[in-house]
């Protein structure tokens, strides 16, 4: 089994900073990425930042150039910098983990792919 646990948010005022992260634990061979994404009140999920293994990026418009992406490979984890946070930045963040694992003792290797729990990023005005 895998589990991702995300950890960081909180309420913050515009202009303000958070760090987020997420460690995914359980039976796995090595991650290909890991990213986060987050969803607004009555809007849709939506891609924030990804990072592969090798630390290859990519970030939302609306976020790049505030928001850092990074991973430790070494324990399974990915964090997000925000830096200068606005309201609209208010969601809940969700981290995500593609990754290469046996589903039992013999079976093939195969990518799969986990969501963790969403941690809530408040900004007020």
């Amino acid at each position: 089994q895998v589990q991702l646990v995300a950890s960081g948010g909180g309420s913050v005022q515009a202009g303000g900073s958070l760090r987020l992260s997420c460690t995914a634990s359980g039976s796995i061979f090595s991650i290909n990425a890991m990213g986060w994404h987050r969803q607004a009140p009555g809007k849709q999920r939506e891609l924030v930042a990804t990072i592969t293994s090798g630390g290859g990026t990519n970030y939302a418009d609306s976020v790049r150039g505030r928001f850092t992406i990074s991973i430790d490979n070494a324990k399974n984890t990915v964090f997000l910098q925000m830096n200068s946070l606005k309201p609209e930045d208010t969601a809940v963040y969700y981290c995500n983990a593609d990754l290469r694992r046996r589903e039992y003792i013999g079976s093939p290797m195969k990518s799969y792919n986990y969501w963790g729990q969403g941690t809530q990023v408040t900004v007020s005005s």
